[in-house]
């Protein structure tokens, strides 16, 4: 019974065939006789409409990816295919010089007369042959390694790129996050522990594996002369299953020397909380919001490189020996012996019966390994079609380029009309927000007011632009908010949201990443934390500005790979309240840019005593204006206190998702609906 989840409507259109990257992974999905998917990561049956979409898929946009993996290193990858296809040819050249002195030590035996200087030349022969084959094993490894960790940055990296673009509205589709699953399994598959531990690059193996096996056929017939020896060979293979059940420790080393210096682990570290800034859904707001997308990618890439330097030096150097002789082949030479005698009188001799039965021996080897590298590889190429079709997704908030206006700013900030908004999280049958309309002045403050799930945090969030509206019309500064690009638009914003990132990082860069083209600015770190009153938190820790932060929510990604990275000692909780106020100092970072329109503040100080509330509050004021009293900036917060929700020039009054009262505190009392009826519920 396969594991499967609901379907969606695109089921049916994949029915048909396509060759976009995306249909022919939602087509490899489907289930026969059942309108359910696969769920993401599990194997496709293998079948003839999954061949054909595997056929497809090769054809249409297997060869691009492997075009643009050719041209990061165009000379090593034409160098490793030609590597590949000569060490592919080795078996067979090592089991025909194996068998030249064996016959020779055969004729040595048959003839009673020991002569050695041909023996000691085949030998020799043989030696520089296997130091020949060592050398040019260890130069196409070290060779393949560039290739392979340049393609491993490259998918990465645009996986990450691809990641910290995408806004929230994409992610809410369970589509688009199945094929982020399962592209994230294709990155993964460069580490070698991808499905089935298949990678990319060992495509290569399949048609290595058809090389080496056509090689040896060649061999076999041309040893094959009459059936004595073939009965011979039947005895002779018994033995092959010594050196097959002896344990690979014994046969190969590779040591890697697990000890990282300070800066290699904070790289690893560092590396690893940029990764999770770009998939945790926590964090994803805020990396809109603030316009983190450079900034992550930037410290993600030079850590990753710090990490994989080290990662190279402290791999052990292959001996140049390595290859020469190994314990099995030892085996194989000494299998041959005891049939010497048997063989005097024959006219088959022992090294041809070597050469058949190795050839036979790794014609049946390789022949298994090819079955299931084409069985992995067929399952990798849906895992490629993922990668492929998640390169082409695009922020669902992002306007098309003929409907795109640029942002203009208006004085004194922003100004909003809102007509029959609503809104339905995806999965709910009940809208969140439903016929919302206001209109807000630039400059002015509106105070959102309401009882817990009455929709006031999903408004701010569509007014800052994180997620999209179905239905209705927000008009910002004239135009229509979808017509914005929210990257532009964005930039003209600052706000803390309810449940604002606690980043794993260094207090620095908690309040730094508000502004990071600031971040290094000690005058406009100090006035942010100074502004959002952090000035005790800052001297209460062991480092300042620079104590790393211990977050809650951090959690390393499920694909991270196996290196050292520092630990959660040394790191510093903080308690609700300060963290609020690290999350204010953040927002507080773009204080004075001037292109800075509108604050929004989602419950910003419910964590803080009253006093410090109202001097939080008086802060926000002040900055929304200018030096002499003008408005300059709009400011709108959601509070339950109402003794603070008074002093904004609008109020509105939120219940089941829509607004039930608007206007200014005193006509809402005046006018003795919901919210007079709430404000004297508090008083």
């Amino acid at each position: 019974m396969p594991f499967v989840v609901s379907t969606e409507s695109r089921k049916e259109e994949c029915e048909e065939d396509s060759t976009s990257a995306y249909d022919i992974w939602l087509a490899s999905r489907a289930t026969s006789g059942s309108k359910e998917l696969l769920i993401p990561g599990a194997k496709r049956p293998i079948t003839i409409r999954n061949a054909q979409l595997v056929y497809l898929m090769i054809q249409n946009n297997a060869f691009g990816l492997l075009k643009s993996l050719y041209n990061s290193h165009p000379n090593r990858t034409i160098l490793m295919l030609a590597a590949q296809l000569a060490r592919s040819l080795f078996p067979a050249f090592r089991g025909y010089s194996q068998a030249l002195i064996i016959d020779e030590i055969q004729l040595q035996f048959a003839s009673e007369a020991f002569t050695w200087p041909r023996l000691l030349r085949l030998s020799g022969s043989e030696l520089v042959r296997r130091y020949l084959e060592s050398l040019l094993d260890s130069y196409a490894a070290h060779n393949e390694g560039i290739v392979m960790d340049s393609a491993k940055f490259s998918v990465e990296y645009q996986q990450l790129q691809q990641r910290v673009q995408l806004d929230c509205s994409t992610f809410a589709d369970p589509l688009t996050r199945d094929l982020l699953h399962e592209s994230d399994l294709f990155a993964r598959s460069f580490n070698g522990s991808g499905f089935g531990s298949l990678s990319p690059m060992d495509f290569l193996q399949i048609f290595s594996l058809l090389v080496e096996i056509t090689s040896h056929l060649f061999l076999i017939l041309s040893v094959t002369r009459s059936y004595t020896h073939i009965y011979v060979l039947l005895l002779s293979l018994c033995s092959t299953f010594i050196p097959l059940v002896l344990p690979q420790s014994i046969l190969t080393h590779n040591s890697i020397d697990s000890q990282f210096t300070a800066r290699e682990a904070h790289a690893a570290d560092r590396r690893e909380r940029m990764r999770n800034m770009a998939f945790s859904d926590i964090y994803r707001p805020e990396v809109q919001l603030f316009g983190l997308q450079k900034w992550i990618l930037s410290n993600w890439a030079t850590s990753w490189w710090t990490v994989h330097e080290s990662e190279v030096a402290h791999q052990s150097q292959l001996s140049l020996t390595t290859g020469i002789i190994t314990l099995s082949d030892l085996f194989r030479i000494i299998q041959n012996v005891p049939f010497l005698l048997l063989l005097q009188g024959s006219s088959a001799t022992l090294g041809s019966l070597s050469l058949y039965r190795s050839s036979i021996h790794s014609v049946i080897y390789n022949f298994r390994n090819l079955v299931t590298t084409i069985g992995m590889a067929f399952q990798s190429v849906f895992l490629m079609a993922a990668w492929c079709a998640s390169t082409e997704l695009k922020p669902k908030l992002q306007p098309e380029h003929q409907d795109k206006v640029r942002y203009k700013s208006v004085s004194g900030g922003i100004g909003i009309q809102a007509r029959e908004l609503s809104y339905t999280y995806p999965g709910s049958s009940e809208p969140a927000l439903k016929n919302v309309n206001f209109t807000l002045g630039a400059g002015e403050t509106l105070a959102i007011v309401g009882y817990n799930g009455s929709g006031k945090s999903t408004l701010a969030k569509i007014l800052l632009r994180i997620v999209d509206f179905d239905k209705g019309e927000l008009i910002v500064n004239g135009h229509d908010l979808r017509r914005y690009d929210p990257s532009e638009y964005h930039q003209h914003l600052s706000a803390v949201l309810q449940g604002f990132s606690k980043f794993n990082s260094t207090l620095r860069e908690n309040v730094g990443v508000g502004s990071v083209d600031n971040m290094a600015s000690k005058d406009i770190l100090e006035t942010a934390v100074s502004l959002a009153q952090a000035d005790g938190i800052v001297q209460t820790l062991p480092h300042g500005l620079q104590t790393i932060l211990q977050s809650p929510a951090f959690e390393p990604v499920s694909y991270a790979e196996s290196v050292s990275t520092t630990s959660s000692v040394g790191r510093y909780g903080l308690s609700g309240g300060e963290w609020q106020r690290i999350a204010i100092a953040r927002a507080f970072m773009r204080a004075y840019d001037p292109r800075v329109d509108m604050l929004v503040f989602d419950e910003p100080t419910s964590s803080l005593d009253a006093k410090a509330q109202k001097e939080i509050f008086d802060t926000i004021r002040r900055l929304s204006r200018s030096p002499d009293g003008t408005r300059r900036r709009t400011v709108v917060f959601i509070t339950h206190q109402l003794s603070i929700a008074r002093r904004a020039d609008q109020i509105a009054m939120m219940e089941n998702g829509t607004i039930s009262d608007f206007g200014p505190h005193d006509q809402l009392l005046a006018r003795n609906g919901p919210y007079a009826a709430l404000y004297k519920q508090t008083i």
